[in-house]
């Protein structure tokens, strides 16, 4: 029972005209293209870069831990659904930089991050052993899963030339073939 003089609604039948003329659900949003959390990263990195004690991080792997993100972001831009960073395994030596969707095929993406285009090409640097070690990984990381379908390595080369800041990047899809 209801309080007094209130009809307990036995039907929708009646109503259903008026809701569905009156009541509007909001058009989905579109899924962020990441920009606003990208720049709050890079925010954060400056911050802590002009704040904190000087890191003890060698030069070179904060170039790599910039690469990844910006290779992180620049993926989720072009559609990529990132699953997994920096994957590891107890078993096996070595490290997926990024693991993501591209569609229907599952990507192990290795990003390679230079300053400079005087030394060789970052995309040569995923020799046949590296390959082989990716390959390795990205088995151990099938393990886990109970089935699946296509899958393929991508290699993305991130420059940082000039004063701009602003990296170059590059994605090379299907870059090696699984043996």
């Amino acid at each position: 029972m209801g309080p007094p003089g209130v009809r307990p609604i036995t039907s929708l039948a009646g109503c259903m005209p008026y809701i569905q003329r009156s009541v509007r659900f909001p058009e989905p949003l579109a899924m962020p293209s990441g920009r606003m959390t990208h720049a709050t990263v890079r925010m954060l990195d400056w911050i802590a870069q002009h704040t904190l004690k000087p890191s003890r991080i060698p030069a070179h792997l904060e170039t790599g831990r910039h690469g990844e993100e910006d290779a992180y972001f620049f993926l989720r831009q072009h559609g990529y659904v990132l699953v997994a960073r920096n994957y590891r395994s107890p078993r096996r030596r070595g490290e997926i930089d990024l693991i993501g969707w591209d569609q229907d095929v599952l990507c192990f993406i290795e990003v390679k991050t230079r300053t400079s285009h005087d030394v060789k090409p970052a995309e040569a640097a995923v020799d046949r052993d590296k390959q082989r070690e990716l390959v390795a990984m990205a088995q151990e990381y099938l393990r886990s899963l109970p089935t699946f379908g296509q899958w393929r390595f991508d290699i993305v080369s991130v420059y940082y030339e000039g004063q701009s800041g602003l990296p170059q990047i590059e994605l090379f899809k299907n870059a090696f073939p699984v043996s």
